[in-house]
């Protein structure tokens, strides 16, 4: 329907320039026509895009689920066990490592 109303426009952009160069009312009167019935056919698209955008608002949610991200662990926020013992072995095997080296 968008489409028809885009033809419709150019024809109505046509006709008023012919219309206006060569002083004939018919066609003046085809433009404004042309251009009357392409809005209302823009009034109806939007219409029934609004009554399909209402219904699917009312129906299934799955396709605009939010999606909960997790928080990210703030700096001065204390560290678990876990991360502890990880942290504390990475430092001992780099020890170890240097001191075989040496």
């Amino acid at each position: 329907m968008l489409i028809i109303a885009l033809v419709l426009a150019l024809v109505g952009l046509v006709a008023l320039v012919f219309a206006v160069v060569t002083s004939n009312e018919l066609v003046a009167w085809v433009c404004i026509a042309a251009s009357v019935l392409g809005v209302v056919l823009l009034i109806i698209d939007a219409v029934q895009e609004r009554r399909r955008g209402d219904a699917g608002d009312k129906g299934d949610d799955s396709g605009d689920a939010a999606v909960d991200y997790p928080e990210e662990v703030a700096e001065d926020e204390p560290a678990t066990d876990a991360e502890t013992e990880a942290t504390e072995e990475s430092a001992v095997s780099a020890e170890g490592r240097s001191d075989d080296n040496a």
